[in-house]
Formats: C-alpha cells, sequence, structure tokens
C-alpha cells in the first residue's frame, strides 16, 4: 500500500508538470498575439478615453465637456442623429434586398448570372463607389444618370417648356403681363399680320422641326364675319449680326411649337400652335389681345437635387445599399440552400400559398442567417466614412456629416481638436460593444447546440 501512495503521488507530480509546460507552451505561442493586440488595440483605446477628457491641448482637464459637445454642437449633433439613420435604414434595407434576391433568383435558370451582377459591386472599393455614384447624381440631367431617368419619366407625363428664357425686347410689340406671360401691347386686327419677335433661345436650342421664319399668307378681309388673325412668331436673332429688329430676316427661324392664346374680355376666345416656318392663324380673333402663355416659357425640368441638404443621406444611404445588397444576398443564398425542402413542400402540400410559406417558414428558418447579416452591417454602418466624404458636395457636407466623418474632421481638420475627436472615437467604440455583445452570445448559442 505505501507503494502505491508513492507511484500515485508520482503521477500527480507528473500531471502538474504536463499542465505547467502546455500552460508556457501556450503562453509563449499567445504572447506575440497579446503584445500585437495591447499596442494596437488595447493602448490606443487607452489613450483615446484618457485624451477624450483633455482640451484641445492636451494640457487642462476638461472632463465630460468633450462628450456634451456631441450634444450641444450642431454639426456633431447632425452627426450623431445621421448615424442613428444609417444604423436604422442601411442594414435593413440592404437585408431585405437581400432576401428578396436570395428566394426570388432561387428558381430561375438565370438566377447564378443575376447574383453575379449583384454581388459585382463588392469587388469595388467605397473609394470608387463613392465617385460612380457623385457621377450617378450629378445635377445635370446630360450628365447624371438619376435625373436623366427622372427627367425622362417627369417630361413623359408633363410636357416640357419649347423656350425656356425666351423674352422681348422692349421695342418689340409685346409687354410683360405677369405670372412670366407676354401679350401684345395693342389689340389685333384680321387683315394686319401681326409680329411676336421673342430673343433670349440660343439658336443650337431651337426645335429640331424650326424652319425660317415668313409672313403669313394673304390675310382675310378686315372686319369680316369671324375674321382670322394672322401672324409671325419667331426668333428676332440672325447668327453673325446684321438682322433688322422687328423683321422677319431671311436667316431668322420660327418658333415652331410656341402657343398663342386671343384673350377677349378677360376669356380665351381662340388658341393656335405656330407652325414650323412660325406663321399661326387665330379665327374669330379680331379686336383681341394676343396672349404668350407662361407654360412657353417655364425653366426645363431639371430633376431632383439628389445631393442636395434634405437628399444627400438617404443618397448616399442608395450607395452603400448597392454596395452591400449583394454581401446580404449572398450569405442569406447559402443559409437558403440549407433549408429542408420537404417542409417547404409540405406547407405546399397542405395548401399554402407562396407568401405563406416565405412568411412563416423560410423566413423564420432564416432567422439566424438574417441575425448574423443584420449584426455584421450595423457594425459595417457604424464605421461608414468614405462614401460620405467623396459622394456628399462640401456645400451638403455638414447636411451628410456621419460620426466617422466627424472624428476625421475633428481630429485632421483645419480646426483640429483631439479632444472632440478621441470623444468621438470612444462614442463610436460605445456603439459598437452592444452590437458585438449580440453577436458574441449568438455564436456561443449556436456553438451549445
Amino acid at each position: 500500500m505505501p507503494r502505491t501512495r508513492r507511484t500515485d503521488t508520482g503521477n500527480t507530480r507528473s500531471t502538474t508538470r504536463d499542465r505547467k509546460r502546455s500552460r508556457a507552451v501556450a503562453a509563449g505561442f499567445l504572447l506575440p498575439a497579446l503584445l500585437l493586440l495591447g499596442a494596437l488595440v488595447v493602448y490606443p483605446i487607452g489613450y483615446s478615453v484618457q485624451r477624450s477628457l483633455f482640451d484641445r491641448s492636451g494640457s487642462s482637464f476638461v472632463g465630460l465637456d468633450n462628450y456634451l459637445a456631441l450634444v450641444t454642437d450642431d454639426s456633431l449633433r447632425t452627426a450623431v442623429r445621421n448615424n442613428l439613420i444609417w444604423l436604422v435604414l442601411a442594414p435593413a434595407v440592404a437585408t431585405v434586398l437581400g432576401l428578396l434576391f436570395a428566394v426570388l433568383t432561387e428558381r430561375v435558370r438565370w438566377g447564378t448570372a443575376f447574383k453575379l451582377v449583384v454581388f459585382m459591386p463588392m469587388a469595388i472599393s467605397m473609394l470608387a463607389a463613392g465617385i460612380i455614384f457623385r457621377l450617378v447624381y450629378e445635377q445635370d440631367p446630360d450628365r447624371g444618370v438619376a435625373n436623366a431617368v427622372w427627367v425622362g419619366v417627369h417630361d413623359t407625363f408633363a410636357e416640357a417648356s419649347g423656350f425656356p428664357r425666351a423674352r422681348p425686347l422692349p421695342a418689340h410689340p409685346l409687354r410683360a403681363a405677369g405670372g412670366g406671360a407676354y401679350v401684345t401691347k395693342e389689340a389685333v386686327r384680321a387683315g394686319e399680320p401681326v409680329r411676336l419677335p421673342l430673343v433670349g433661345v440660343a439658336p443650337g436650342r431651337m426645335p429640331e422641326e424650326a424652319r425660317p421664319a415668313r409672313d403669313p399668307a394673304t390675310p382675310p378681309t378686315a372686319g369680316a364675319t369671324g375674321a382670322t388673325v394672322t401672324g409671325t412668331a419667331w426668333l428676332d436673332f440672325t447668327k453673325g449680326g446684321g438682322g433688322r429688329p422687328n423683321v422677319v430676316d431671311p436667316a431668322e427661324l420660327g418658333l415652331a411649337g410656341l402657343r398663342i392664346e386671343a384673350v377677349r374680355d378677360g376669356k380665351v376666345v381662340a388658341t393656335a400652335t405656330a407652325a414650323a416656318d412660325g406663321t399661326f392663324a387665330l379665327p374669330g380673333a379680331d379686336g383681341a389681345v394676343l396672349r404668350l402663355p407662361a407654360s412657353n416659357f417655364r425653366e426645363q425640368y431639371d430633376g431632383v437635387e439628389w445631393l442636395g441638404p434634405s437628399l444627400v443621406t438617404p443618397a448616399v444611404i442608395g450607395a452603400y445599399v448597392w454596395m452591400w445588397a449583394g454581401f446580404a444576398m449572398v450569405l442569406i443564398g447559402a443559409g437558403l440552400a440549407a433549408v429542408p425542402r420537404e417542409l417547404l413542400e409540405a406547407a405546399r402540400v397542405d395548401g399554402a400559398n407562396e407568401w405563406q410559406v416565405f412568411r412563416r417558414i423560410t423566413v423564420p428558418l432564416l432567422a439566424p442567417v438574417l441575425v448574423v447579416v443584420l449584426v455584421t452591417l450595423m457594425i459595417n454602418v457604424l464605421k461608414v466614412f468614405d462614401l460620405v466624404f467623396v459622394i456628399a458636395p462640401g456645400s451638403a457636407q455638414d447636411d451628410a456629416n456621419v460620426l466617422a466623418l466627424q472624428l476625421y474632421r475633428s481630429s485632421f481638420g483645419t480646426d483640429a481638436d483631439l479632444g472632440v475627436g478621441s470623444a468621438i472615437a470612444v462614442v463610436l467604440l460605445l456603439l459598437v460593444l452592444p452590437v458585438m455583445a449580440v453577436n458574441i452570445r449568438r455564436i456561443r448559442r449556436e456553438t451549445r447546440r
């Protein structure tokens, strides 16, 4: 029996030595990683927390004043508000689109090609995507794709003005009538051709169907019953000079499509549209005043100011969703491939339609994947910087401001304040921690299963 105890004691000591040796080996392997972690993560976090409690120069302790500036300074308050908008909208929209793309492309032959196209923006850097969408959101419809489409749709349902900025000269027989319209200075008479000259239209922007202007054909006898008033509306401008005012010169073009109204006692008694050569005829307009409605001169619709103060944040979020919807689609598609098909077929056999199958079976089974995508995107949007910096013009950058951008501006801008910049960095860390905690808890729960 004593010999057995001696053996047991020896085994215990050997086991203890092995454990110590294993721990030493593990510590040796972990030490470089721990040193890097401390140097690159722990120390910067600690220094940022310390620096956030001091003033701009770093010499005076100010406590929580830098944090209070986040809710008192207008630009910082805008950045916090925009970050909340990003946190709510961007991950949710990207996840929903990814789910729809993954489900809808599951049964089509070209689903793989579609997924490839949707995922391709992930291969583009944020900087390149920002440059692309800066051009997409360009205000000029001739350059910006978004406004080119928007203006095209608008002009389909609302006729565009033919002669924006056209106007008469003081020597012309027209005067302003208010609201952007013009009227003749005197009543018109049948048998006396009316001339309606205008200027202010670039010859290159005249209608394609415009032809050299000419005086109308011989008018009816003045005073005849239902006498017709005739005339010419033309661009009173000769390219290269040499034209005469109020005279139809051979090189001058008719204002094709110009709308003319005859007004008597406040009522429109006749309307006409100028022909390609500018001539028009108004039956029964003898003694009336001719009016050129304001619709002829309305400014052309230039689309939406996507990068203006009110829409710049949704516009930048749209660029982000364009990039990250493909990421969400790929992850959700992988989760969808693991869903048991027997459950879906059984639901359909029991009479469930596709919407009920999607809502009550597909989405609940994909819930873990959807949480992973949502949490990943939430962490990602808290760090968004380059998209906002590149897409938002200088005039609207304050309105599109986010915490990461404000961190850069406060730390490295012309009016740098490292105290405020450090406070913003700490706030960003505090915002990320709860999301990371949820993610870690979910991973542990999955591991226990």
